[in-house]
């Protein structure tokens, strides 16, 4: 049995009761104002009012028990502690301003001030929670530099969010123990979903690189000196991963670590700060400038008619001009130009 089921069998007998013991009043009262009424038996109107008054309490018990309940359960599982904590806060400020104007609203003639100090509790502890939940980054922004103009910095615990691409692309293990990241490491719920969900696909590739990130995420979490947490706030109204990580980036108002080049445009647009592993794999790359030479292996033909590719040991693709007739040999070559991107570097030379 259901609990809204449960519901609306316990209202349908409340409102009975209430039905049977107000029904022969009703009648009586039937009786003053209304002449025909005469005509009615008390059993009957009692038996009218408890079926009319259970019927009533089937309907509107779930509205007013269950539902309710269900619907802030809802949002509490759903919303961060830090907007629940600035609700109560702002309930009990709307609370306190309302105690303290209720006695100069009891002081008017009556009935308005019997009602309007029910009224003001009401009205001020809404207004409260509504404003501090959504001005919730600004007072959690004017706090923090509070704070922050008390603490040390080493004090300020960093927070970064971690997306699914960084966790199987792996390299997030050795750079975290490097201690580069400088913070904790944050996995939302919905991207351990999303990775488990490759680790399970049909295609092999995709599983392989699915459970490649499991095994990454738990090496991290063996390390106790990353601290990685796995955490279930989640972002309502939005279904694309992506999208739930910018959301709750702004909410959070921390980093989002990632490899995704489409993530890292659209996050940089809506003014998140993006930790791109490919831009920092670029940054430690040796320099090459154009102009430069250096031996490279030719490995296959390039895309393009006549061109060889060869890779450098960091992974640096190398396109080498009419270089495609030295395949399968070691050749000096010169840097003609270079291309670098988030999504990685490529170098453009010809052969000495």
């Amino acid at each position: 049995m259901t609990a809204v089921l449960l519901s609306r069998i316990i209202g349908l007998i409340i409102f009975a009761l209430i039905g049977f013991f107000t029904g022969k009043p009703i009648h009586n009262y039937l009786a003053t104002v209304w002449s025909q009424s005469a005509m009615f038996n008390p059993v009957i109107t009692v038996i009218v009012t408890v079926v009319l008054f259970g019927l009533i309490g089937f309907i509107i018990t779930p509205y007013i028990s269950v539902k309710p309940v269900q619907a802030l359960r809802r949002v509490f599982s759903k919303s961060e502690p830090q907007i629940l904590i600035s609700g109560i806060v702002g309930l009990i400020v709307g609370l306190v301003i309302a105690g303290l104007l209720s006695y100069p609203f009891s002081l008017l003639p009556k009935p308005v001030g019997q009602i309007l100090p029910f009224f003001g509790v009401v009205l001020f502890g809404y207004l409260g929670a509504l404003l501090f939940t959504l001005k919730n980054e600004e007072f959690s922004n004017f706090f923090k530099g509070v704070r922050s103009r008390k603490s040390s910095p080493a004090e300020i615990e960093r927070k970064i969010l971690v997306d699914t691409s960084t966790i199987i692309d792996g390299r997030i293990a050795d750079i975290a123990k490097t201690g580069f990241l400088g913070g904790s490491l944050v996995v939302p719920r919905f991207v351990l979903n999303e990775l488990q969900y490759v680790s399970d696909s049909a295609d092999s590739l995709r599983r392989q690189r699915g459970r490649r990130g499991i095994d990454v995420l738990a090496e991290l979490q063996a390390d106790p000196s990353i601290p990685v947490t796995i955490s279930d706030v989640d972002v309502d109204g939005v279904k694309e991963v992506d999208d739930r990580l910018v959301v709750l980036a702004r909410q959070m108002q921390c980093p989002i670590l990632t490899n995704d080049y489409n993530l890292n445009r659209v996050a940089e647009i809506q003014g998140v700060r993006v930790l791109n592993v490919n831009d920092l794999a670029n940054a430690v790359k040796v320099v090459i400038l154009p102009g430069e030479s250096f031996r490279i292996r030719v490995i296959q033909e390039g895309k393009e008619f006549n061109q060889g590719v060869g890779y450098m040991d960091d992974g640096t693709m190398v396109v080498i001009e009419n270089g495609q007739r030295y395949r399968d040999q070691e050749i000096n070559v010169t840097v003609t130009k270079i291309l670098q991107t988030s999504a990685g570097r490529m170098i453009f030379a010809k052969p000495d």
